[in-house]
């Protein structure tokens, strides 16, 4: 189980980054949050990793308080960020080195195999294209089985038909070992195909504004009126989370305010 309890941050600078953040998450469990720029969406994963330390408040991974990275929780960026001295495979086998020759071997070929790029084990990420290096990272981040997997926007970059793809393929690797995953985008779309529970945060300072379950059967239909109406939900939420005097107590949180919308 994953706890974050009360978690603030304010920066040395003066800014309210986050305030109060309360969440408890499932193991195997795939929670997406999403809300304006400003908002600390990007600042709420780096104290879940453990990059940064939250001002008041903690995060709490099955009963151990999170105050630096672990090996548990892994993270994916927004640009693949291999390393281009390495090659493919010793950029998946980089968080291996602790385990013996033969067992990174395997496991490192067991990762490519899943992300489709057994064939470009040998290659640098020079000769990658966008999309295959970012199967690389999601494939290094998986490979040492973490607990928890933060993603912060990582498809964000990539045109809309690899974009479509990889989100089905992170799928389809996360049913492997059901790691819970936490993940931010600006994409309500993808929000919606991903997430089991989808958070809605408001600006200055980042609180949670709405919290909006996504409990649609997978494979999920884009085309479906029941994604329809959870994605009218969702944006009905954003809209009201960025008006001057929203309120975080005021909030109206039933289904009616999203289907009476038309977007």
């Amino acid at each position: 189980m994953l706890t974050l309890e009360n978690v603030s941050k304010t920066y040395p600078n003066g800014v309210h980054a986050l305030e109060k953040i309360s969440l408890e998450v499932k193991p195997g469990e795939v929670i997406v949050i999403v809300g304006g720029s400003g908002c600390g969406k990007s600042t709420l994963l780096r104290a879940i990793s453990g990059l940064d330390t939250p001002s008041r408040g903690r995060v709490v991974l099955d009963g151990v308080e999170i105050k630096l990275p672990q090996e548990q929780i892994g993270i994916i960026f927004q640009e693949p960020r291999l390393l281009p001295w390495l090659s493919v495979a010793d950029n998946v086998g980089f968080g291996l080195d602790n385990r013996p020759r033969a067992e990174r071997r395997e496991r490192v070929a067991e990762a490519l195999a899943r992300v489709g790029l057994s064939d470009k084990a040998d290659v640098w990420p020079r000769e990658l294209s966008g999309g295959q290096a970012q199967r690389v990272a999601i494939a290094r981040a998986l490979v040492p089985r973490p607990q928890v997997l933060l993603l912060d926007e990582p498809f964000s970059a990539l045109d809309a038909f690899t974009r479509t793809d990889l989100q089905d393929h992170l799928l389809y690797l996360w049913a492997d070992t059901r790691p819970t995953l936490i993940l931010v985008t600006h994409d309500v779309e993808e929000a919606i195909v991903l997430a089991d529970r989808i958070f809605v945060m408001r600006p200055r300072p980042g609180q949670i504004f709405e919290e909006i379950p996504a409990d649609l059967p997978r494979p999920r239909d884009r085309q479906s009126a029941a994604f329809d109406f959870v994605k009218r939900r969702v944006l009905a939420a954003l809209d009201r989370s960025l008006a001057r005097d929203a309120r975080i107590d005021d909030r109206k949180t039933d289904a009616e305010t999203g289907a009476a919308m038309w977007w």
